[in-house]
């Protein structure tokens, strides 16, 4: 099941380097379960996906290491900011989040959390990680379309 994104949903927070470091393979929407300081914190743009990944076990799916910073009108009653989150997935989408994982070189990774109808919201890719030499055919390419883009815009 693929998420598409909405023009009324606003991005929070990127994973910029996931598609640079993994072959992303295919991405999911998923729920998050949050606690009030966190969804304040969210809204405030107070989110960091840079260290986080997605763990399974076959019957729920969580959301590891990813830094949601404590809200400081809600002090008392603050959160962890690394604390595992639960994702919020259909039976379905978790069995095949589970098979992907099960396939050598296969993980989970957050691409990006969002509000959508003022939920919080996350997009993760199953992905494959890439070798030194992906990432640097990669950075050929884009430099290679750059320079043509350059040399169309001189032109006309």
């Amino acid at each position: 099941m693929s998420a598409k994104k909405q023009p009324s949903e606003k991005a929070v927070a990127r994973n910029r380097k996931a598609s640079h470091d993994f072959f992303l393979l295919e991405k999911y929407e998923a729920g998050l379960v949050l606690k009030g300081s966190e969804i304040k914190s969210i809204r405030a743009g107070q989110v960091s996906l840079k260290e986080a990944y997605v763990r399974t076990d076959g019957r729920e799916a969580w959301l590891m290491n990813a830094h949601i910073a404590p809200y400081d009108p809600a002090s008392r009653e603050g959160h962890n900011p690394i604390r595992e989150r639960k994702l919020l997935l259909h039976k379905k989408e978790i069995d095949e989040l589970w098979d992907e994982t099960q396939r050598k070189g296969n993980t989970i990774v957050p691409l990006q959390i969002y509000l959508k109808e003022g939920r919080a919201k996350i997009e993760i890719a199953v992905a494959k990680g890439k070798k030194k030499w992906d990432k640097r055919e990669d950075i050929a390419k884009r430099d290679a379309e750059r320079e043509m883009a350059r040399a169309m815009k001189q032109r006309g």
